[in-house]
């Protein structure tokens, strides 16, 4: 039985009768294989095409598959073409059965062309190959289509459940503007058509991405033994029901820390065979952590690794503002009291409580109006984003504040808190402020900590919905769609790109099945609880694509200026700011390698103009993938090659570097609640309560009552503990699969791109080892690695994958 039949495209001969296709080859089988010496899992077979003179270069192959199993085709390599020599076709593709295709499956050898430059005789195959990816918007999807298309976000809820678990659908409106997602098809739910069915959680690995955007088997194999066991796939509603009923609390930090050395003992039998009952051995041991009584044992964050009590410092606090988990909100005040942008039409008067009173007296004998001349007060403002939603966030199990933290910038480098507001509406629909203030001594320095709690809730939710989910995953897939369905493999920019969108469609479908969802784990551990994903979706409004390049984020936040005179064309108002320093060294070396790549493919701007592909692909990423912002004038034209730098540019930052600052950390500074608290139970305790009577004799578990429960503790340790592991099949930046491209120049540029990362690395380094560099290391002893380019495997706290992989 033939199982694969192969014929070879020779793209030297071009063939009217074939309607202008290359010369097809006559069928070749697949003979007999042998084990690859690379893995058990390769195989290694031989075909023998036909050639002679008249027939020219091969340039691409059909090939049909027979067999009812699919397969993975890494790639097809010709030998000793007569006076050509080798011909390399990378395919890297899953092959399913040739009943499942309308066409024939394709691949081109590895050259690269322009649109206007491919040979004729592969034109054809070019454009068909495009035509089978964009599919034609109808039907459901199934395993083996490599369909690329767009969607709203209307898979979140789940009406047929009931009134809780509808959710607003994300996109197509200007309420609630969103990136669109690829689309899967299914059958709209039966109460509300403009809604999509969900999965059943037990097919959750198998929501539809096309076939090859899919992890691979080594990596999904990583997957379900750190991510699924993370996630209590079947077990989450039980597992919190459970504790619900017989309330299990922290009482001290000291009880906290058996969660790193000796593990919290499960609460019932019952509870153990609930979970036996659903999950596989393998699995059972992976979430268990042993075999006896104790459970929920885990890594030691490395926050507390060094030092058990640094992260409650001041200088902690404020340090990790620069250096830690979400770097990239704080920004220089320009003016005082601080403003709110707030209709107060919409939302009453949002006016700032902070006085003078308040913070002069730790200015180092500065005046407020010379502290911001000089630019030294700085603000963590998460006032705005939560107002519109605080009242409805605090009718749910959730009670928290909208926060402004002020501070300030010392001779050290190293940046103070001076006060925190903290604001909410009341019953009586009243804005209602308190401002806090440093305290060392007494039931105020207590008051002081929940302060900085509460400053933390905020930072925790705002970094994962907006910072993470929405700033580096959601917007990063509609380019990943329009790449697919508008340029093709040949093509330059495809194949600059490429690398840093692996893996991501099926990280985020994933997302969309288990944890963004209603009722899903970010809802149950994160803040904004239902309103989460409707809350990123107002924020989504302010997105503006130029301003995701670092020095243009930096100059919106007056963390920098511009100055042509330094490295980067900016100077940083904090020279210690280490997320920033770090951040342009590698900017600037992507943007090098960018430049010199497209440099050499496009000649002048009119390439640029007349590329057909390239027009087709920025017009869609606006208009289709982000189509909610397609009348805003910001979006570059896409007409010169300093514009195609500059946008290729800003998506690999966004897909490579940016992720992996604000991913890997999650768990070095998170896994330990108390540093980064992502709930809040109830509101600063009053005086004259049993409440503020327990803040001065407990302290502790004055803390531990407000902040995440154990039970919600436990799933958020558990999940950002799988978000931050490096898996065995990650690919760092400056490194990708060889023979990506057949032309030298290119590949010279990227080799010079990883030894500047090599350099850079080195450099990082060194900086951490300067003891003048307060912001590099500070009090928790936790070097900032986070931009190191390179890792080893698992829970590391560095390296910069290519892509949103996790």
């Amino acid at each position: 039985m033939v199982l694969v039949v192969a014929m070879v495209i020779f793209h030297s001969y071009y063939q009217k009768s074939n309607k202008g296709r290359g010369k097809l080859g006559k069928p070749a089988n697949l003979e007999g294989w042998k084990i690859s010496t690379l893995t058990e899992r390769e195989a290694t077979f031989s075909v023998n095409f036909e050639w002679n003179e008249e027939i020219g270069i091969p340039g691409a192959f059909l090939i049909k598959n027979s067999h009812h199993n699919e397969f993975y085709l890494k790639t097809l390599t010709l030998d000793d073409v007569p006076g050509h020599g080798k011909v390399k076709f990378v395919c890297n593709s899953w092959i399913y059965h040739s009943e499942y295709y309308k066409k024939d499956r394709v691949f081109f050898a590895n050259q690269t062309y322009l649109p206007n430059e491919t040979p004729a005789p592969l034109q054809y195959y070019r454009e068909e190959e495009l035509e089978n990816l964009r599919g034609n918007g109808t039907g459901k999807r199934e395993e083996w289509d490599r369909v690329y298309d767009y969607d709203v976000y209307n898979d979140l809820g789940d009406p047929e459940k009931g009134e809780t678990h509808v959710r607003k659908i994300l996109g197509g409106s200007s309420d609630y503007p969103y990136p669109r997602r690829g689309r899967t098809g299914r059958p709209p739910t039966k109460i509300d058509p403009k809604s999509e069915s969900r999965l059943p959680l037990r097919k959750t690995l198998d929501i539809y991405v096309p076939r090859d955007e899919r992890f691979s088997p080594l990596k999904m194999s990583d997957f379900a033994a750190t991510g699924l066991k993370s996630i209590f796939q079947f077990l989450v509603p039980g597992f919190l029901a459970l504790f619900n009923k017989t309330p299990f609390e922290f009482d001290s930090f000291k009880d906290m820390s058996k969660l790193y050395e000796g593990g919290i003992k499960l609460p019932s039998k019952s509870f153990v065979d609930k979970i036996r009952d659903h999950l596989p051995l393998e699995l059972l041991k992976e979430l268990l952590r042993s075999d006896g009584d104790y459970a929920f044992k885990f890594p030691m964050p490395q926050v507390i690794r060094e030092d058990k009590s640094a992260w409650a410092t001041d200088e902690e606090f404020a340090r990790e503002m620069l250096a830690g988990l979400n770097p990239v909100v704080i920004r220089c005040l320009q003016e005082f009291p601080p403003t709110s942008k707030l209709d107060p039409t919409l939302f009453g008067e949002q006016r700032s409580t902070i006085s003078e009173e308040h913070v002069k007296h730790n200015l180092d004998g500065l005046t407020i109006e010379k502290a911001i001349k000089d630019k030294r007060l700085f603000i963590l403002d998460h006032h705005d984003s939560l107002m519109p939603y605080l009242k409805r966030i605090n009718t749910t199990t959730t009670q928290t504040y909208a926060s402004r933290t002020l501070l300030f910038l010392k001779e050290d480098g190293s940046l103070t808190p001076l006060a925190i507001e903290l604001t909410r509406e009341n019953e009586q629909s009243r804005i209602v402020s308190n401002v806090h203030t440093p305290a060392e001594t007494g039931a105020e320095a207590t008051i002081w900590q929940l302060a900085k709690a509460y400053v933390t809730v905020n930072d925790s939710g705002f970094h994962q919905l907006v910072s993470h989910w929405l700033h580096t995953h959601a917007v990063t897939e509609p380019f990943i769609i329009a790449t697919n369905r508008q340029l093709s493999v040949l093509h330059p920019i495809y194949k600059l790109l490429h690398p840093h969108f692996r893996d991501t469609m099926y990280i985020n479908a994933l997302a969309r099945q288990m944890l963004i969802n209603a009722d899903g784990i970010l809802e149950m551990t994160v803040f904004p609880g239902k309103f989460s994903l409707e809350m990123s979706a107002t924020i989504y409004k302010d997105w503006v694509f130029p301003q995701q390049a670092l020095p243009a984020d930096l100059i919106k936040r007056g963390m920098a200026v511009e100055d042509s005179s330094q490295p980067h064309g900016i100077k940083l108002v904090i020279e210690d700011y280490p997320y920033a320093v770090d951040g342009l060294e590698i900017w600037s070396a992507i943007k090098t390698w960018v430049r010199d790549y497209c440099n050499f493919y496009y000649k002048t701007d009119e390439m640029v103009k007349i590329d057909t592909e390239l027009q087709c692909w920025w017009k869609e990423a606006q208009e289709k993938g982000h189509g909610d912002k397609k009348e805003e004038p910001w979006w570059p034209k896409m007409q010169t090659r300093e514009e195609l730098i500059d946008c290729c540019t800003i998506i690999i930052w966004i897909a490579s570097a940016l992720h992996a600052a604000i991913n890997f950390g999650q768990y070095p500074y998170g896994g330990y609640p108390p540093n980064r608290p992502s709930m809040s139970r109830r509101f600063m305790p009053e005086p004259e309560t049993s409440e503020y009577e327990e803040l001065k004799s407990n302290p502790e578990k004055a803390l531990l009552k407000t902040i995440t429960p154990l039970p919600q503790s436990i799933l958020g340790i558990s999940l950002i503990e799988a978000l931050s592991l490096h898996t065995s099949d990650e690919v760092f930046l400056g490194k990708r699969a060889p023979e990506w491209t057949t032309d030298e120049e290119p590949l010279q540029a990227f080799e010079r791109f990883g030894k500047k990362l090599e350099e850079i690395e080195q450099k990082i380094i060194k900086m951490n080892h300067d003891p003048n560099l307060k912001n590099r290391v500070g009090p928790a002893n936790i070097p900032y690695t986070l931009l190191c380019p390179s890792s080893e495997l698992g829970l590391t706290g560095r390296g910069i994958p290519n892509s949103v992989s996790i």
